[in-house]
């Protein structure tokens, strides 16, 4: 491992930004000289304290047009975005209802449906042919997803209903030009959404909004977050930390934290207050900008020597509404670089994906070194 290897590592995944999401790149790098800078009603925040701060010390409104909350409802067809736009014992009780899925446990029972998976999608690679990445991580997600709701859907068709979801309604609320009639897109992937899932039922709850809820979030992360952490493995030469137990964890939240699957998380006062030092009023919207927080833009991954923990965890959040699936990424991931350590892959096919909610990569294509 070198800087110079970093180096390129960096230069595939800035990509992502500069191909799918060019405007939201360019806002974010001009303006990340400060922990915080207000510019006209929105302030971009980039210190970790401050972040940490708007999470969970300023009042937030979860509703409010171009907010995750926002975002969420448009992803699920116009009913609450659940976990993303609650507060209180709704919040609670969804999280508990997860709890069991995505706890230990919960996340040991799904290893035993994505090993499988994992050695069969790899094989290829033994003869010497490409596995695109992409696919595998979209089958992964879609199984995980199925798993965790107890539904008999086909998961690649779960996986593409959520990811059409997502994408005709998360990217009209992140900052560059917005999709004509992304509100009707939205709407109808929704509905072959729930149609996929229709056989979930939660407790007190028939619409089905939690399920979709989960599908939504947990495919989008994994197809962005997968394919460019292990091009970043790949490109900065990590698979002998890859290939060591001791090591693979600490690789996988260093992998997870540089790559900032949801790299943005915007937000919006709910009253007046301060984060960082900066007055805040109510209505501001806030653009949390999680890669920066976790120094994803500065420091690289080294297992030998990570980032803190309570640095790291940044990329998924802070405070009660921090991601659930947090482990089951962090598991999930350090599973897939034991899966293709022994074959210190190379990328040979990479092209972004210029339509999804997130930064990532539309094809990832790796082969063995030979």
């Amino acid at each position: 491992m070198s800087p110079t290897s970093h180096a390129r590592a960096r230069r595939r995944d800035r990509q992502v930004y500069l191909g799918g999401h060019p405007v939201l790149f360019g806002l974010l790098a001009a303006s990340r000289g400060r922990p915080v800078r207000r510019i006209g009603g929105t302030l971009l925040v980039h210190g970790a304290d401050a972040y940490r701060e708007a999470l969970t010390r300023l009042p937030l409104d979860r509703t409010a047009e171009g907010t995750t909350g926002a975002a969420a409802r448009s992803a699920l067809g116009g009913d609450g975005g659940v976990l993303f736009d609650q507060e209180g014992g709704g919040h609670r009780s969804d999280r508990r209802d997860l709890a069991g899925g995505l706890g230990a446990a919960g996340v040991e029972e799904l290893r035993a449906r994505w090993q499988p998976l994992l050695a069969r999608r790899l094989a290829p690679l033994a003869q010497g042919a490409e596995v695109d990445l992409v696919e595998l991580a979209r089958e992964l997600s879609g199984t995980v997803v199925c798993a965790l709701l107890g539904s008999g859907a086909d998961p690649c068709a779960v996986a593409r209903a959520a990811a059409e979801a997502a994408a005709a309604s998360v990217r009209s609320h992140l900052p560059g030009p917005r999709r004509p009639r992304a509100e009707a897109a939205a709407a109808r992937a929704a509905r072959r959404l729930r149609d996929l899932l229709g056989g979930v039922q939660e407790a007190g709850r028939t619409d089905g909004a939690l399920a979709a809820m989960v599908a939504v979030a947990a495919v989008n992360t994994t197809v962005a977050a997968l394919p460019r952490a292990v091009a970043w493995c790949a490109d900065a030469g990590l698979w002998d930390q890859a290939r060591d137990e001791a090591l693979r964890a600490a690789l996988a939240a260093e992998l997870l934290r540089v790559t900032a699957a949801s790299p943005l998380l915007p937000r919006a006062a709910a009253a007046d207050g301060t984060v960082g030092g900066c007055p805040v009023r109510a209505g501001d919207r806030l653009l949390l900008v999680a890669r920066h927080a976790a120094d994803a833009h500065r420091r690289d991954p080294d297992a030998r020597r990570p980032a803190e923990p309570a640095q790291s965890r940044l990329v998924f959040g802070a405070g009660a509404h921090a991601c659930p699936g947090a482990r089951l990424a962090s598991v999930q991931l350090a599973d897939v670089l034991a899966a293709l350590a022994p074959y210190r892959p190379v990328v040979t096919r990479a092209r972004v994906d210029r339509g999804a909610a997130l930064p990532g990569w539309r094809t990832l294509c790796v082969r063995a070194a030979s």
